[in-house]
């Protein structure tokens, strides 16, 4: 188990202390307030999201860049000793990716400014390690500024990722004076370049140069961002807005809460038992609103590296990625890695706006649409609801949503089909724990002429939307 630390004199904290600080007022989620259900009864109190948490989830996809001193040593992570002049990419174009982003139906794109190698893709004043000492663009070049533009021009949120670990900074594990340097990297990358609307941190904490490790001081990043660009989202294990699902496969948790306690994942890094749980399935009982982003690469690695050309993740591997992503109350964040002219890789951009149209196509035909549902209560955490079909239809796949201005509440849930059209006799198509922002079931293709949907709640239950998918 790692120390706590924080401040300037690098002061231990006691873990009552980090987590006091973890659950301070710089959590934009932590805020509850009453909600009314639909059937009239007041809910307890619980977490809701932030304006800013409530777009980062219906954005639903984000495209991660990984880019850097890597693409060009064919290596994953960097050791910190790679010479600036590697990084020479030939026909760099952020346009590119933004078009391809807008195109695959991204609506964010997060580059790593600073991967653990401390190689910087900016100009900054707090090391030589960086584009400013490299041949790119003549040594003016940089390459946060170009991605940042690309992304105004075609419409897309900013968002920056800037690794706490560097393998290349002289001062890394001397806290107090890398705290300060790290924290002069952040005030340059959140004031240079307009609205950053998320800051993505890596955990990862090892050895610098000088085979010392880093006591991070958390509050003090947290802080400063918060200041810098009060409407961002921070993710990182622990938030303090969004977490990291658990996993790099690009799989959430099929149970799915957007409520943690903040004592459950204290700190970015942490290891022991119980993290991944609570990483994957969050907590009805939790004190903060937290939900998961689910990361995970095109590729079988994080950098481009050209004998993975042929290994790129097929269309349907996609579309399932997106049903364990968005179709779990969760966001994906898929990694489609620039080549080393600076180019996101034609197979990869081709299977991106395939999957577009693959997801595009199966949501196509919502055969509930249009048609007033009957709602009513079972019990004071119970609810169902039932739609009856013009005909009956095929149907593959169900689509839950909750109301999450209000927070999440459901528990359980099971979905039914009538066989008949009196709805006399129903078979069950699906069932299911969390439903949240959203809950995608898929299932064989049954004709059915209506659907009924039964839940349990943490509290007064409030109506769902509830689509039904023609098979296609």
């Amino acid at each position: 188990m790692r120390d706590f630390r924080g401040g300037a004199a690098g002061r231990a904290l006691t873990r009552r202390e980090f987590v006091e600080l973890a659950a301070s007022g710089l959590v934009a989620g932590r805020s509850v307030v009453p909600a009314i259900g639909t059937f009239g009864r007041q809910q307890a109190r619980r977490p809701v999201p932030t304006p800013a948490q409530l777009a980062w989830q219906r954005d639903e996809l984000a495209l991660f860049l990984h880019f850097g001193v890597n693409t060009f040593t064919d290596r994953e992570w960097g050791d910190g000793k790679e010479s600036p002049a590697i990084f020479a990419p030939t026909a760099l174009d952020a346009r590119q990716w933004a078009r391809s982003a807008r195109a695959g139906g991204f609506r964010m794109m997060i580059l790593t400014a600073k991967h653990h190698d401390g190689f910087c893709l900016w100009p900054t004043a707090t090391t030589t390690h960086s584009v400013k000492s490299s041949p790119f663009r003549g040594g003016t070049g940089d390459v946060v500024k170009e991605m940042v533009d690309a992304c105004r021009a075609e419409d897309l949120k900013v968002g920056l990722y800037c690794s706490p670990w560097d393998r290349n900074s002289p001062v890394y594990g001397d806290s107090p004076r890398y705290n300060d340097l790290f924290c002069d990297q952040l005030a340059e990358l959140l004031t240079r370049y307009g609205r950053v609307d998320e800051v993505w941190f890596d955990g990862a904490n090892g050895e610098g140069p000088n085979g010392r490790k880093q006591a991070y001081d958390w509050p003090r990043y947290w802080a400063l961002v918060k200041r810098l660009q009060p409407q961002s989202v921070i993710f990182s294990d622990a938030g303090p807005d969004v977490r990291w699902i658990g996993n790099e496969r690009g799989v959430a948790g099929d149970t799915n809460w957007s409520m943690m306690k903040p004592d459950a994942v204290p700190y970015p890094g942490v290891d022991g038992p119980g993290i991944v749980a609570a990483l994957q399935n969050g907590d009805p009982d939790g004190t903060v609103w937290r939900p998961g982003e689910t990361d995970v690469s095109i590729r079988p690695g994080w950098f481009y590296h050209p004998a993975e050309d042929a290994k790129v993740k097929t269309v349907e591997q996609l579309v399932d990625l997106y049903f364990t992503s968005v179709g779990r109350n969760s966001k994906l964040l898929l990694n489609v890695p620039p080549t080393r002219a600076g180019l996101l890789h034609e197979t990869d951009v081709a299977r991106i706006a395939a999957m577009r149209g693959e997801t595009g196509r199966r949501f196509a035909d919502d055969v509930a649409r249009g048609i007033e549902p009957s709602w009513a209560t079972t019990g004071e955490r119970s609810a169902v609801c039932e739609i009856g079909f013009r005909r009956s239809e095929s149907v593959a796949i169900v689509d839950l949503r909750e109301d999450i201005t209000r927070g999440q509440a459901v528990s359980r849930y099971v979905v039914e089909g009538a066989t008949d059209a009196k709805a006399t006799t129903w078979r069950e198509l699906s069932r299911g724990t969390t439903v949240g922002y959203r809950k995608l079931d898929r299932f064989a293709p049954t004709t059915i002429h209506g659907i009924r949907v039964s839940i349990e709640t943490i509290a007064s239950p409030a109506r769902l939307n509830v689509r039904a998918y023609r098979a296609v």
